[in-house]
């Protein structure tokens, strides 16, 4: 294990990153094997702030290190079971909470209205399942669009289809590629970190355009009742 560790820690350049997370994850997928892969990335769509961008490409170079005790297609296989298992847990969570609920919650958050939930809902009805697919390829959103899901009721074992498919190209591109850039795994992280950048950078601008949509509406229906 420790020649495990050190070959991953002078193979990344953020070693700090490396010794916060990393360090724990290779204990754990040593400690566990393969299905050490499965727990941390279960633990990963819980705790969105445990990066599968640092897991995944570690299992990978983990599976491919001379001490590794397993594949990177058990790597896979595991990270995958992992996925689909955590993405359960969080559908459970919006099953409990429920369309009525989530509506009344949503509804006492400033300036959205009846009519954006409602829209908002109707529009994830009709596009679901590819939300689903593609979201467990976006950053942030992998682990949180099991909720809505579950709060809507979508099909359970057309969501776990969806979810498994999503993830796997996912864990794919990740553990695989972990496995082939060996020293230089690093790379996907830093590559992983623009595309969270990127997804952040979006979300902000959606938000800042919606509440001055919001704020110019208001306004006009003010003139309008004057």
């Amino acid at each position: 294990m420790h020649t495990i560790l050190a070959l991953a820690a002078q193979s990344t350049n953020n070693t700090s990153a490396f010794g916060a997370i990393g360090d724990w994850a290779i204990s754990i997928m040593n400690f566990l094997g393969a299905p050490g892969v499965a727990f941390l990335v279960f633990l990963e769509n819980l705790f969105p702030p445990i990066p599968s961008e640092v897991i995944l490409p570690l299992a990978g170079f983990t599976a491919g290190s001379p001490d590794g005790q397993f594949t990177w297609v058990e790597a896979l296989i595991w990270a995958t079971a992992g996925s689909v298992i955590g993405a359960y847990a969080l559908y459970g969570l919006g099953a409990w909470l429920g369309h009525a609920r989530t509506v009344w919650l949503l509804g006492k958050l400033p300036l959205v209205d009846e009519n954006d939930i409602k829209k908002t809902i109707a529009w994830f009805n009709k596009y679901g399942y590819w939300t689903v697919f593609l979201g467990r390829m976006i950053p942030i959103f992998r682990s949180l669009i099991s909720i809505p899901a579950g709060i809507e009721r979508m099909s359970w074992w057309r969501f776990g289809i969806f979810t498994f498919l999503g993830s796997a190209i996912w864990n794919t591109i990740f553990v695989y590629g972990g496995y082939a850039l060996g020293s230089n795994w690093g790379v996907l992280e830093q590559a992983a970190g623009w595309l969270q950048y990127l997804v952040i950078a979006v979300v902000a601008a959606l938000v800042i355009w919606y509440i001055v949509h919001k704020i110019v509406q208001a306004r006009k229906s003010k003139r309008t009742e004057a």
